[in-house]
């Protein structure tokens, strides 16, 4: 008896001999509104999260060389991501996006960069429009690293990085 008044009370008729069937009432609502419920829903997460950009995590390099007018400098950090030949260099208050294989580098405002632990969160949207003038640049392997040397400007001062690379003559970052 406590089944057949549940049944009743949630739009199920009960009739004698016949199966309980849905109202057609309840029937188009779970026919058509469920659907674009579920339908908005999603859209409206995925609207969230992109409105909300997750930046990368750059993480740092590990056997890395920093070299600033042939000094090593006292505080400088090299970053990187999953894509090869961006790095993005700490030097002292300063960071600058190095792209070595088009041979750019790019001044980044530091309230970009986030630091979460021994990483940083940068995001490349954030990268400036015009990259700074690099002129007498120079890419070459030095043994078990890649020597990428520039200079910051026509008479700026010359930054030098020295990057592993791996067994087989590639890049490690």
């Amino acid at each position: 008896m406590a089944r057949l008044s549940y049944l009743i009370r949630h739009g199920v008729h009960v009739a004698p001999g016949k199966r309980p069937r849905m109202k057609p009432i309840r029937l188009f609502h779970a026919v058509t509104i469920t659907p674009i419920l579920a339908t908005t829903c999603a859209f409206l997460a995925s609207a969230q999260s992109q409105s909300v950009e997750k930046k990368p995590l750059w993480k740092s390099v590990g056997f890395a060389i920093v070299k600033f007018n042939d000094q090593a400098p006292k505080s400088w950090n090299i970053y990187h991501t999953e894509k090869k030949g961006l790095l993005l260099v700490h030097l002292w208050k300063r960071y600058l996006l190095v792209d070595t294989k088009e041979q750019e580098a790019y001044e980044i405002d530091p309230q970009t960069v986030k630091p979460r632990g021994e990483d940083v969160e940068w995001s490349p949207a954030d990268k400036p429009d015009q990259p700074l003038e690099t002129p007498e640049w120079k890419t070459r392997d030095v043994g078990s690293m890649q020597l990428v040397k520039f200079r910051l400007g026509k008479d700026g001062h010359i930054l030098e990085l020295q990057i592993p690379i791996l067994i087989n003559g590639k890049p490690a970052y």
